[in-house]
């Protein structure tokens, strides 16, 4: 496989040991959280997808930090990761799990290809890579979540994430230190994409030391607002007519 030996020939030179904290978040699937954070460490440098400055500190800034998000997620919840990248936070928060069934949703080529690579590697078959855009896939997905790290400002991601969420799903966007200002600054659009109540919610902070910041929106009944409802509606009609939606692909075994 391109990404077992990408990092065989380069090794995860500077990766830290896994905290104490990543066998009790990641329970038994803790040796592919291990290998994920390898594959980050190697190929993942190697394909531009992570710095090679934040290799040290992988686990604690970029794993555990995501793979946290899951406390805020119900049993058997339907996910989208906005703009996935390299799997940041999706797939930790599936390794953290298994009862959640992730879209990883990418635009580009280099990253999915790695996505997918990654996905049938460690065998998560709740995980589904798909290639496209937020906006190209309003009507083709509807989930409980939406999900996102370091892609846009909060209103602008809002505009891209709010129209994938079933009514009275949410957004879980990681923000960090500027979590508060960008909710103050987004609430009017917030408030036109459909969401009905949104708050910063620390997360992990038990498992951290230091909590992990997310920007909760959860939507009403018409998440995204009408233009989402109207593009939806045409893509149920499209759908009714023969039209196809994207094709998702996945290293391990295919929803339907």
């Amino acid at each position: 496989m391109a990404t077992e030996s990408a990092a065989e020939a380069g090794g995860a030179e500077g990766l830290a040991e896994a905290p104490a904290a990543a066998q009790e978040i990641f329970g038994e699937r803790f040796p592919s959280a291990q290998r994920y954070a390898e594959l980050l460490a190697t190929a993942g440098v190697q394909r531009g997808l992570i710095g090679p400055r934040e290799v040290p500190r992988l686990w604690d800034r970029h794993v555990l930090n995501c793979a946290v998000l899951s406390e805020l997620l119900p049993a058997d919840a339907t996910l989208c990761d906005v703009g996935s990248g390299a799997g940041l936070p999706g797939i930790p928060v599936a390794l953290a799990r298994p009862d959640v069934s992730v879209t990883l949703l990418e635009p580009l080529l280099r990253r999915t290809t790695f996505l997918e690579e990654v996905v049938r590697e460690l065998g998560l078959d709740n995980v589904t890579v798909l290639r496209g855009r937020a906006e190209e896939m309003v009507g083709k997905i509807s989930v409980e979540i939406v999900t996102a790290r370091a892609v846009a400002p909060l209103d602008r991601l809002a505009g891209w994430g709010m129209p994938l969420l079933r009514p009275y799903g949410q957004m879980l966007a990681l923000k960090g230190d500027t979590a508060e200002q960008e909710l103050a600054d987004s609430r009017a659009a917030l408030t036109r994409l459909g969401a009905v109540e949104w708050a910063v919610i620390p997360v992990g902070e038990g498992a951290l030391g230091a909590a992990t910041r997310v920007v909760q929106v959860k939507a009403g009944e018409s998440p995204g607002g009408v233009k989402a409802a109207t593009r939806r509606a045409k893509a149920a009609r499209a759908g009714r007519s023969g039209g196809r939606p994207a094709e998702p692909r996945t290293g391990g075994r295919r929803r339907r």
